[in-house]
């Protein structure tokens, strides 16, 4: 078995491109993996899955400030390099990207050009982060141009990312075909998330209720249950049961369009999404609930 190469960090735009056009010289399929850092466990296999499906894998490291909004975590958010640069080491990555905020937005944020993609971005967190979607799109845009990927892997912790991702490649003819990854967790169910790392010992112990919350809307659906209203109930009452935790939002939704739903079954796959604060940290989760369809596109993937 060839040993994995050692890892290459690379902060320029031109620098990428280099080491990604001698890759593609030499007959390679390339994977991208789009992170900002503040590495952990699930992100080790995104990489991994990463490598397996491709031949050099990209992962870039980029706090964006565009799609963090005016009240939130972006001075704060965590910058652990050293640390990711051993936890793609571990994945089998060939590249880290980097960049500084002016390789990205030459031209200040002010500036910039942005890329909006209507429809999937109105709810949930886009009504909650206003202008956090038109960030996301625009940096994954441009690290996909940058990079040009024949794959780029997305976690599905951040499902609503992962469709607006894959509607704007739709939509704009990007030539890469995007992955979804299953969500990985702590042993008692947590989604493992950079932002975990603001909890302390009683906040931590209280996260837990987002997954126990879909655990059980997901046993009323695997019983039968089709009534929406009840699976919404069932999550939002799970939630106001742990002190410590605030919710944001609980739907039930057409796991395509993130339509809300008033009746589960009917050829819909669905989906059970929540945002819940816990003490500093903002923590999202989701699960396909037993029943429904599931997306072709996601099970092509498997």
């Amino acid at each position: 078995m060839a040993e994995t190469p050692k890892i290459s960090l690379v902060r320029g735009v031109a620098e990428v491109r280099e080491q990604v056009a001698r890759a593609r010289a030499a007959g390679k399929s390339i994977g991208l993996v789009p992170t900002m850092g503040a590495l952990h466990a699930g992100h080790v296999e995104l990489i991994r899955r990463c490598r397996a499906d491709s031949d050099f894998v990209v992962v870039s490291v980029f706090v964006n400030p565009t799609q963090f909004g005016p009240t939130e975590d972006f001075t704060k958010y965590p910058r652990t390099l050293d640390a990711d640069l051993a936890a793609c080491e571990l994945g089998g990555a060939d590249v880290v990207f980097a960049p500084l905020a002016e390789a990205i937005y030459p031209r200040g944020t002010a500036e910039t050009t942005f890329v909006d993609v209507p429809g999937v971005t109105a709810r949930l967190e886009g009504a909650s982060r206003p202008g956090h979607f038109r960030g996301v799109a625009t940096v994954v845009m441009k690290l996909l141009n940058l990079v040009g990927p024949d794959l780029a892997h997305f976690g599905r912790k951040d499902y609503q990312q992962l469709l607006v991702v894959r509607r704007m490649v739709a939509d704009l003819d990007v030539p890469v075909r995007i992955v979804g990854v299953d969500t990985v967790r702590e042993a008692d169910g947590l989604a493992m998330s950079s932002r975990n790392r603001y909890l302390n010992v009683e906040e931590r112990r209280a996260a837990v209720v987002l997954s126990r919350a879909l655990g059980l809307a997901m046993e009323a659906t695997q019983s039968g249950e089709r009534r929406a209203d009840r699976v919404r109930q069932i999550l939002v009452e799970e939630i106001e049961s742990e002190g410590l935790a605030k919710l944001d939002y609980a739907e039930v939704a057409d796991a395509e369009t993130l339509e809300p739903l008033a009746t589960l079954g009917e050829g819909r796959e669905a989906v059970a999404l929540l945002a819940v604060r816990v003490g500093p940290a903002r923590l999202i989760d989701n699960a396909i609930l037993p029943g429904t369809r599931r997306d072709a596109a996601d099970a092509a993937e498997k």
